[in-house]
């Protein structure tokens, strides 16, 4: 085998690697973006609980007999 065609072996093996790892990130950017679509879609709803939970403190008039059990 010739230099010629050590360096076109190695030149192709380089090429199939780079293909491979373009390949890797372009899944992983496609993850992280749905990952981060995910994150979006918790935090509106934590801040959703939070404001809902914020309005449900403010005190209530509440008769103790409707704390009674169904059997008094």
């Amino acid at each position: 085998m010739n230099a010629h065609d050590r360096t076109e072996q190695r030149l192709t093996e380089l090429e199939i690697k780079l293909s491979y790892a373009d390949d890797l990130l372009d899944t992983l950017n496609r993850q992280v973006a749905q990952q981060q679509q995910t994150i979006d879609l918790l935090l509106a709803e934590v801040r959703r609980l939070r404001r809902q939970q914020a309005e449900d403190t403010t005190p209530t008039f509440r008769s103790l007999r409707d704390e009674l059990p169904p059997h008094y």
